[in-house]
């Protein structure tokens, strides 16, 4: 079988191109840009983007799965051409589809491939632990993490967990018509965040904690836009349930524990300076 993945270089889509090629799968990588991809020689990779239904005319061709995400990779807004992309794939003969969501309510994608007859799962992933990148800079240069709502729990979930259950859903038969909320194996604070930076990197990190009014004006400045900071200010002051409780659905699905945020860490331990 040959699987489609969208945003195959995204912080998803490049871990489920490696997991389904490892596993024997023929997979096919969308990508705006293929020149720069830089993906696993087995892919086939091909130019598309999901906002640009004109442009996805042969990518469905010969497809039975795939993977795909209800927002664009360009500004993350949700996809509005749903219907044109879920009827590319039904007419192209496509089974099954994952849907990776970027928002708490039901986009116009996630609607219409339950409308379609596609054999769907949808996939919410709460906070990604590539959101902690965003400190590397200062604990690189200072050996600090300025963030606000200390106490603030979060689920953290590492990228690759949310690839390995999108893999399960796409190879295996049993998860059509579930919604999955996958969490990580833990619900951390910033300061617990930074300790474990810390303990990881094996050098002292200083959590300094912000006002609610420092946090906005630094996210201002990033080049947040008002959507986004409000957003950002719902997910730490009233995050939905499994942002912050911790659930099984990444071992149920695929059979191992959730990774923690230490492996993370370690990954991705040159980025803070190690």
């Amino acid at each position: 079988m040959t699987i489609l993945v969208a945003g195959a270089t995204g912080n998803v889509g490049r871990p489920l191109v490696e997991q389904l090629l490892a596993a024997g799968h023929r997979v096919r990588a969308l990508t705006r840009n293929p020149a720069k991809a830089d993906l696993p020689a087995g892919a086939e990779v091909v130019a598309g983007n999901l906002a640009e239904t004109a442009s996805l005319s042969t990518a469905f061709s010969g497809v039975s799965a795939a993977h795909l995400i209800s927002f664009s990779g360009e500004d993350f807004a949700p996809l509005t051409n749903g219907p044109e992309i879920a009827d590319l794939a039904k007419k192209a003969g496509v089974r099954k589809v994952t849907v990776l969501k970027g928002e708490v309510t039901k986009s116009p994608l996630e609607e219409a491939v339950e409308a379609s007859g596609l054999e769907w799962t949808h996939l919410s992933p709460v906070e990604f632990m590539s959101n902690a990148l965003e400190w590397a800079e200062s604990v690189k240069t200072e050996g600090v993490v300025r963030e606000a709502f200390a106490d603030a729990r979060s689920t953290m979930i590492h990228e690759a967990d949310i690839a390995a259950v999108a893999a399960t859903a796409l190879t295996a038969d049993g998860h059509a018509g579930q919604e999955y909320w996958l969490t990580g194996p833990e619900a951390l604070t910033p300061p617990e965040k930074v300790r474990t930076i810390s303990d990881v990197l094996g050098r002292d990190v200083r959590y300094i904690e912000l006002t609610k009014d420092e946090i906005v004006v630094q996210w201002r400045q990033t080049g947040y836009s008002d959507e986004d900071i409000e957003f950002f200010l719902t997910m730490r002051t009233n995050p939905p349930q499994a942002g912050y409780t911790v659930l099984p659905t990444v071992e149920k699905v695929t059979g191992r524990p959730a990774r923690t945020f230490a492996q993370w860490v370690r990954e991705n331990a040159t980025a803070f300076g190690a």
